[in-house]
C-alpha cells in the first residue's frame, strides 16, 4: 500500500499531524537540505553513552576513532516563543469543500494544514508554541509551551475546527487582535493566518488592531488567505448565479460579468491598502492563493525564524 497517495485521500482532520509532517518532508526534500540544522541548538559537549539511551545522538566520528560510544550534548541558543493566531469566521469555510483533503482544501482547511506543518518544524527544535482561534467570539487561547502533551493538545484543537462548520455572523477580527494581543507578553513571533474580510467602515480600526500586535517588540507575519479564482479575480460563469454573503446571510442575483471589474478592482484596492499598512507597522504580508502548495507559508517561516534574535 502506497501511504503517501492513502493520505492525500484520507479525510484530512483524521490524519492532522501525519500529514503535516508529510508536507515538511517534502518541503524539505525540495530544497535539498533540511532547515532544521543550526536554528536552536548548538553542540556543547560529549558525554559518555550509557545502555539504553537513545542512540540518535552518537558521534559515529569519535567512536571510529576512540572505539567508544559518545553522545553529543546540546545546548539552546534561543528558545523561540510562535504564536499562532487562526481566524474561524464562516467567511474562512470558502469555498465549501465537502470533503477536505490535501489536494481539496478552502481557507480554513489551508490554514489549519499551515498551522500544523509548522508546529511538525517547532516541535524538531524544541520550540515554545501558542494558539489562539476567534470566529465571532475568542473561542479559544493557549499559551506558548514546548511539552509534547501540550502539542497533542493543540493537533486535537485543531481536528476540530472544521469537524463543524462556524456560523458566525459578522466577525470583527480587530476585537479578537486587541483582546490576543494583550495575552501574549513576552517577545514572541506571531503568525496570523486569516482572509481579512471587514466592512470598509471598520478597515481603521484593523489597522490599530494589527498595530497593536507588534507591541512588546512581536514580529508578526499576515498570511492573507484568499481564494484568488474567485475572491480576487471574480472568475464565475457568466451566467444568473445568486451570491450570499456566508456571514450575513445577505444575497444579490447578478451575472457574473456584469460586475467582475469594478469588483476586483475594489478588493485589489484593500489588499494593497493592507500591504501597505503592514509596510508601515513592519509587519510581513504574504498573500496567499489557497489553491497553492504549502512552500510559500514554510519559506517565510524559515526565514522570520533566522531573522528573529
Amino acid at each position: 500500500m502506497d501511504i503517501r497517495s492513502e493520505l492525500h485521500k484520507a479525510q484530512l482532520f483524521q490524519n492532522l499531524e501525519l500529514l503535516a509532517n508529510q508536507i515538511v518532508e517534502g518541503f524539505i526534500s525540495g530544497i535539498h537540505k533540511s532547515p532544521f540544522h543550526g536554528f536552536s541548538a548548538e553542540f556543547a559537549e560529549h558525554k559518555i553513552y550509557n545502555a539504553g539511551e537513545s542512540t540518535k545522538h552518537i558521534d559515529w566520528k569519535l567512536y571510529a576513532k576512540t572505539d567508544r560510544l559518545y553522545t553529543k550534548r546540546y545546548e539552546d541558543e534561543t528558545n523561540l516563543r510562535c504564536h499562532m493566531i487562526l481566524d474561524n469566521s464562516a467567511s474562512m469555510y470558502y469555498p465549501d469543500v465537502k470533503k477536505l483533503s490535501i489536494d481539496n482544501l478552502n481557507k480554513i482547511g489551508f490554514g489549519v494544514l499551515s498551522i500544523a506543518a509548522l508546529m511538525q518544524i517547532l516541535k524538531k527544535q524544541r520550540d515554545a508554541v501558542g494558539l489562539s482561534i476567534y470566529s465571532d467570539t475568542y473561542n479559544f487561547h493557549a499559551g506558548e509551551k514546548n511539552s509534547e502533551r501540550h502539542f497533542q493538545m493543540l493537533y486535537s484543537k485543531l481536528n476540530e475546527v472544521s469537524e463543524t462548520k462556524s456560523t458566525s455572523q459578522t466577525t470583527k477580527t480587530y476585537t479578537f487582535l486587541h483582546q490576543i494581543a494583550e495575552k501574549i507578553h513576552r517577545r514572541s513571533l506571531i503568525f496570523l493566518f486569516s482572509d481579512m474580510f471587514q466592512t470598509e467602515t471598520e478597515e481603521a480600526q484593523l489597522f490599530d488592531a494589527l498595530r497593536h500586535l507588534k507591541y512588546n517588540k512581536h514580529a508578526v507575519v499576515l498570511f492573507h488567505l484568499l481564494d484568488e479564482k474567485h475572491e480576487l479575480g471574480f472568475d464565475f460563469e457568466n451566467t444568473p448565479k445568486r451570491y450570499v454573503d456566508v456571514e450575513t446571510g445577505e444575497h444579490i442575483d447578478l451575472y457574473a460579468d456584469n460586475i467582475k471589474k469594478a469588483y476586483s478592482k475594489k478588493v485589489r484596492e484593500y489588499q494593497e491598502s493592507l500591504q501597505l499598512k503592514c509596510a508601515q507597522y513592519r509587519i510581513k504580508y504574504v498573500g496567499v492563493d489557497v489553491r497553492q502548495n504549502f512552500s510559500q507559508v514554510l519559506n517565510t517561516f524559515m526565514i522570520e525564524r533566522q531573522k528573529f534574535a
